[in-house]
């Protein structure tokens, strides 16, 4: 991230941080696949888990930033502005933050790598499943989003096709599943319980920090009261909820 925060710094785009969060995962995968002493079946189950959700997402950040790789998007233009004084050190430390988060989330997958015992529970089926229909939401979702943005007749419209129209922030929604589903997963596992850890802290960021309050804060600058009415008749997070 020290790389990643020297370049962000040359292009002055910081919203590069982004695409390689969710890479790390893919880094943190193959620590794990060669270092973890777990259960061959287990261990390769859940690294595998890690690193596909790190590549699809990177890889759909990394189209949507890489595209405009000189415009520097939003919520970091705002940022930047806040952060006026002492800017690239400022964002040094949040680069450094982001390191650190990618190895806390990761505490579950360590823990389960670890775990030798063979076979795997009832619970651990479950954790997998749940986390099959959390990515396969996340990457419809964002794949709606995308197909809304490529039209230029949406340009300055709230996308409110498929699950947009009965969350605004579904993405988000079905991120903490995969999280919860993760927590599910290493339960069976000595010390699994700490992975309560993971949901708890992106349910956090997602809830007070750079989720939701920032992407809300950065469409209602750029979209207005169509925003506004969106949110008037939408359930922030509930994909499957709309307000009347």
């Amino acid at each position: 991230m020290v790389v990643v925060w020297v370049w962000a710094t040359r292009i002055r785009n910081y919203s590069i941080v982004d695409v390689f969060w969710a890479f790390n995962f893919v880094v943190i995968a193959a620590m794990l696949a060669w270092l973890g002493n777990g259960d061959p079946l287990r261990k390769g189950l859940v690294c595998g888990i890690a690193a596909l959700w790190g590549l699809r997402l990177g890889i759909y950040l990394a189209i949507r930033v890489f595209s405009h790789l000189g415009h520097e998007e939003g919520r970091y233009q705002q940022l930047r502005q806040e952060w006026s004084s002492h800017r690239d050190l400022r964002f040094f430390f949040f680069f450094q933050a982001q390191a650190v988060l990618n190895t806390l989330l990761s505490t579950p997958f360590f823990i389960i790598a670890c775990n030798a015992t063979p076979g795997l529970s009832a619970l651990e089926y479950t954790g997998a499943a749940l986390w099959l229909v959390s990515v396969a939401g996340e990457g419809i979702a964002d794949w709606q989003l995308q197909q809304f943005r490529k039209d230029p007749a949406n340009k300055g419209k709230v996308c409110t096709v498929g699950l947009w129209n009965y969350s605004r922030h579904p993405n988000y929604f079905f991120q903490l599943m995969i999280w919860v589903s993760v927590l599910l997963f290493a339960l069976p596992s000595h010390y699994g319980w700490l992975a309560v850890i993971c949901p708890l802290t992106i349910g956090y960021f997602l809830f007070r920090v750079t989720g939701i309050p920032m992407t809300e804060e950065q469409s209602l600058r750029t979209k207005g009261d169509a925003y506004r009415r969106y949110q008037q008749t939408t359930s922030a997070f509930i994909p499957w909820f709309r307000k009347k």
